[in-house]
């Protein structure tokens, strides 16, 4: 089994309540998370966006900067994915150069219209489901999680990462706070809502209440 998560103290207590939740309860994520990232890679990732990594995401990186393929991965409260650095990257630079052109667009039109936030150069992606369409990023402006996806959607969701952290923490603890999916296990692994392929259905078992 991999090891407990490293200087835990960096944490906010809502990520050490739930990695230390997941250790007990759901061995089989813990056994996909990546090893936690060094500060030297998590300064090459911020050299390479451009934007300065918040303290909170910095620290959550240290611990778990992504997961291993497989089946189950999406244990992050609203079944997301944690990424892989590479992923950062490239979603980052994408979306970015979709508002770019979105912006060219409207410098170019004759009269005003509507303009559409696709992306600020602030927004750092950091989990999403795993094809990368949908997902949460951390404003490292404002501290704000928005989520986003391909049909241009764009919400602030938390007002801080520590907030997003400290409610998945709490679900665990009391699972009926779940306002979405209903977080359960399937052989020792995270997930959240019922499956919907009858095999994997049979195995799921809610967490207890």
């Amino acid at each position: 089994m991999r090891k407990p998560w490293r200087n835990a103290r960096s944490l906010t207590p809502g990520a050490v309540s739930s990695q230390s939740w997941l250790h007990q309860h759901a061995p089989a994520t813990t056994d996909k998370l990546l090893p936690g990232a060094s500060d030297a890679e998590i300064d090459a990732l911020q050299q390479e966006l451009g934007v300065r990594i918040p303290a909170r995401l910095r620290a959550l990186w240290r611990h778990c900067p992504g997961v291993l393929p497989g089946p189950w991965v999406r244990f992050l409260l609203g079944n997301w994915a944690p990424m892989k650095f590479d992923s950062v990257i490239r979603k980052y630079r994408s979306m970015l150069e979709m508002q770019q052109h979105e912006d060219e667009l409207n410098n170019r039109r004759s009269e005003p219209g509507e303009e559409f936030l696709l992306w600020r150069a602030s927004w750092v992606p950091f989990c999403s489901d795993t094809d990368r369409l949908f997902g949460l990023c951390l404003d490292a402006e404002t501290g704000k999680l928005w989520s986003w996806s391909k049909y241009a959607e764009r919400a602030v969701e938390f007002e801080s990462l520590s907030c997003y952290l400290e409610e998945m923490a709490d679900i665990f603890e009391v699972p009926s706070l779940a306002t979405g999916a209903k977080p359960g296990l399937i052989d020792g692994a995270l997930t959240w809502g019922t499956p919907t392929d009858p095999d994997e259905r049979a195995l799921w078992r809610p967490l207890a209440r």
